[in-house]
């Protein structure tokens, strides 16, 4: 097992830098940079977050990463009216006044080591930057990852076991149709009903805490962070729960068909004990060994419109942050991050397989 995990983990490197070529290939096709964002902002046309680009100095953004602004006429049109002087110094500032495939090759060798740099357009350490946005991450994919399976296996379980009945039929309605809708515009309907959008004003609308949070007692600050969870949090559930039940409910069909379990009820085992002693954990393997790469599945894809909606500033937010304001060391940053962890997890969730069921040997499949 340990020769496995070590292939697996040497493969992720050209996996990893594929990714990262890939991206860094598109953005660099992309029209508009951050020097056409500046250029607005010299002439008034851009928000006032560009105006925080001279926060982070010249050895600050060389060699983060990124494509120049525009090429050729294009980029010509940007600056027209600017003088020259001032769009060669933004590129030698940001970095573009060297080779493309020097700038990759440096970010790449400081993304090594995880030094990632400053936000061209914030005047902050990247890594700062999406530590102050984890926690709201992390609530929304943590509670939606939890709640999704407390909801979704034991739903499964009881329409495997109850296949074809009523409540088979009218439970399949409901995660068909909990699949249907959208999670932001279920976000707005629970705003419009619980949030004081035209009828009751049961949650908070705004945010993660309520203000004077620190001043609070241990016992309030929890409630008060689970009232402020409840609807963001239902918003997102609405639409995961459908694919994990419809998962545990084959799962579950497929062991009972089993020889081994009309075995086990021809030995006049009792159905209970059959089911949830037998046919459980067999059919849960896939399930359970699927959690850790689904938790992070939602925590890296936390729903921008949700955080949107319910005003809460997490990693969904940042990155659409970044890519309208082209702040690469951010978009490529997180995106080297969250590629990293993503083919860490799912050798996590192989080593899972083996855990919850010893008899699978990855090792011994070649």
């Amino acid at each position: 097992m340990g020769a496995y995990i070590l292939r697996r983990l040497l493969l992720v490197i050209p996996t990893l830098l594929a990714i990262m070529v890939i991206n860094f290939a598109i953005v660099q096709a992309a029209p508009g940079g951050p020097i056409d964002v500046v250029v607005a902002q010299i002439r008034g046309l851009n928000t006032d977050a560009t105006a925080r680009f001279t926060g982070a100095g010249a050895g600050d953004m060389q060699g983060q990463g990124g494509a120049p602004a525009q090429g050729g006429e294009e980029r010509s049109r940007a600056g027209r009216g600017i003088d020259p002087a001032i769009i060669k110094e933004l590129e030698a500032q940001f970095g573009f006044d060297r080779p493309i495939g020097e700038r990759f090759v440096m970010m790449m060798a400081r993304y090594a080591s995880f030094d990632f740099g400053r936000s061209y357009f914030k005047g902050r350490d990247v890594v700062d930057l999406v530590i102050d946005k984890l926690p709201v991450s992390i609530s929304l994919g943590l509670w939606t990852t939890l709640i999704v399976y407390l909801i979704s296996i034991p739903l499964g379980v009881r329409k495997a076991i109850r296949d074809g009945s009523a409540f088979d039929v009218w439970t399949s309605g409901l995660v068909i149709a909990g699949n249907a809708i959208p999670g932001f515009l279920f976000g707005v309907m629970l705003i419009v009903l619980f949030a004081g959008g035209g009828f009751l004003k049961l949650f908070p609308l705004r945010g993660l805490v309520s203000e004077g949070f620190a001043a609070m007692t241990p016992l309030q600050q929890a409630l008060d962070y689970l009232w402020h969870m409840v609807l963001p949090v239902t918003a997102m559930v609405i639409g995961g729960f459908a694919g994990l039940t419809i998962l545990t409910k084959n799962s579950f069909l497929d062991e009972i068909g089993k020889q081994y379990v009309v075995t086990a009820r021809a030995k006049g085992l009792a159905e209970r004990r059959v089911l949830y002693g037998h046919v459980f954990r067999n059919a849960m393997l896939i399930v359970i060994a699927g959690f850790p790469a689904a938790f992070i599945g939602v925590f890296f894809t936390s729903s921008l419109l949700i955080e949107v909606i319910f005003s809460l500033d997490g990693l969904g937010q940042l990155g659409w942050e970044a890519a309208i304001n082209r702040d690469y060391p951010v978009m490529f940053a997180t995106l080297y991050v969250f590629t990293l962890m993503g083919l860490v997890m799912k050798i996590v969730g192989d080593l899972t397989y083996t855990l919850v069921d010893p008899r699978i040997d990855f090792a011994g499949r070649a």
